[in-house]
C-alpha cells in the first residue's frame, strides 16, 4: 500500500509528508485513507476496534465500521474513505455504508485516484513489476498530473 504525502487546505499545501498509511491489528493489516486527517484517525481507531472485536477478520470488521459510520450522527459527518488490506482482502471503505472489493488486486482514493489507478491497472495488466514497484510508480505519475497529489510516497508491506 502506498500514499503520498501531501495535506492541503483548499488550495494550499499544510505539509509534504504526511503519512496516511498505519499498520492496525498486530501488523496484519494495513489502512491509507484520504480525506480530513483528524476524521480518519478516528476511523482507524474505530477500525482496529472493530478488528479486536472480531480477531482481525477484517471483511467482518469493515462492514460492522461501514454500518457505524453510516448510522451513527457523529460518525457520519466524518469525511474520509480508507482503503484496508489484509493477506486475503484489500477492502474501500466508504462513509455512504459501502464496503467493496474491488474486480483486481488495485484500488486508489483521493484527489490523484483516477490517475494511479488507471497507471497502476495498466502496470499490473501488462508488467511483471512487483506490486510495491507498480504502487510507486502509479502514485508517481499521478502526481505528475494532479495537484493535490505529491511525489512523497510512503510504502507498506505485510
Amino acid at each position: 500500500m502506498a500514499g503520498d504525502g501531501q495535506v492541503t487546505f483548499g488550495n494550499t499545501v499544510l505539509k509534504h509528508g504526511a503519512k496516511k498509511i498505519r499498520k492496525l491489528y498486530k501488523g496484519q493489516v494495513l489502512v491509507g485513507f484520504a480525506g480530513a486527517t483528524a476524521d480518519a484517525l478516528t476511523l482507524f481507531e474505530k477500525l482496529e476496534k472493530k478488528l479486536e472485536l472480531y480477531s482481525g477478520q477484517l471483511l467482518r470488521s469493515a462492514v460492522e465500521l461501514a454500518k457505524d459510520w453510516r448510522t451513527d450522527k457523529i460518525l457520519r459527518r466524518l469525511e474520509a474513505f480508507i482503503i484496508a488490506a489484509d493477506r486475503e482482502h484489500l477492502l474501500l471503505i466508504s462513509g455512504a455504508g459501502d464496503v467493496v472489493e474491488p474486480d483486481e488486486e488495485v484500488i486508489s482514493i483521493g484527489s490523484g485516484a483516477p490517475m494511479a489507478l488507471a497507471s497502476a491497472k495498466a502496470l499490473l495488466r501488462y508488467t511483471n513489476l512487483s506490486a510495491r514497484e507498480i504502487a510507486e510508480i502509479s502514485l508517481k505519475i499521478a502526481s505528475e498530473i494532479c495537484i493535490y497529489t505529491n511525489s512523497v510516497i510512503v510504502v507498506e508491506e505485510l
